[in-house]
């Protein structure tokens, strides 16, 4: 017997359950993450997925067509590279090198980041000048040529690329936290904490962290896609990852020696590269949207 309330209660949904609602409501949003998640599954699930060894060589063979084309091999999916190893397992594990290592670059990035913006954000006088002048400076160079100029200082190698890109997302993460704690202190809720004697670390943990989360959720995405672009770019120039190790800027190197006689030695990394990419940012431009129409309402 079902039971009978007086009171008809009203849900109110939480701030994430709206958010969440929002960017439900766009299909584009949708399929987005459901390539990201794709290429995260992949990612987490590299050895599961993959018949073969990423780095052993067949010499039997060589340049194998991929099953699309009429004398392809089904055993070889995306086909084989110049040294036999198959495409489609380098392309799974470098989905899982590219993927991971940027966002490892991007969660350090953002606690140094965010710790430093937090700091430039409170200070006053003179020393808030010239933090902001310094971090314009920084914001005005790109990503890649500050990774590119670490890297040819540290070394190549991909612990020294994921460093280096690290430090040139630093100053992102400082910019936008700045401007939201500066933004923050002139509220009155953090001025009614001052008057009750909260601490500056009182005032980041228990009232700025809350309400910033949203915006680090927007700027980690954006700054994942970021990553990604810059740890396969230098992978291609030979400034990153290193062969054979499969991460997809160098397997997309690799396969230019050979890309008149077997184009998908190419195409195959180019796309998946792109896809990741355009997914990131799908899902981040759909995140921006639903927090921005969860705002207005």
């Amino acid at each position: 017997m079902p039971q009978f309330s007086l009171y008809d209660e009203e849900f109110h949904p939480s701030p994430w359950q709206r958010t969440w609602a929002s960017f439900k409501a766009s299909h584009i949003s949708m399929l987005g993450l459901i390539m990201l998640a794709l290429f995260v599954v992949c990612a987490v699930f590299a050895p599961l997925i993959t018949p073969y060894d990423a780095v052993e060589q067949n010499i039997d063979g060589l340049l194998i067509p991929p099953s699309w084309v009429t004398n392809g091999s089904i055993s070889h999916l995306f086909g084989t590279d110049a040294l036999g190893r198959d495409l489609f397992t380098r392309i799974i594990y470098g989905c899982r090198i590219t993927l991971g290592s940027a966002f490892i670059t991007v969660v350090l990035a953002m606690l140094v980041g965010v710790s430093l913006g937090t700091f430039a954000g409170m200070l006053r006088g003179v020393r808030s000048s010239i933090a902001n002048h310094l971090l314009d400076a920084l914001m005005a160079i790109p990503t890649l040529l500050i990774a590119i100029i670490i890297v040819a200082i540290l070394g190549t190698g991909l612990v020294n690329s994921m460093w280096a890109i690290t430090l040139a997302l630093i100053p992102q993460f400082v910019h936008h936290t700045r401007s939201f704690v500066r933004a923050e202190m002139k509220k009155e809720y953090i001025v009614a904490s001052k008057l009750d004697g909260a601490s500056k670390w009182q005032l980041f943990v228990h009232s700025i962290l809350p309400n910033m989360t949203e915006m680090l959720v927007v700027q980690s995405t954006l700054a994942l896609s970021i990553a990604v672009i810059d740890i396969s770019a230098l992978g291609f120039l030979n400034l990153g990852a290193q062969s054979p190790l499969p991460e997809l800027g160098v397997i997309l190197a690799d396969g230019l020696d050979v890309a008149y006689l077997a184009p998908w030695n190419v195409a195959v990394p180019g796309m998946a590269i792109f896809f990741m990419v355009l997914s990131i940012n799908i899902v981040g431009d759909g995140l921006r949207s639903a927090l921005r129409k969860r705002v207005s309402h």
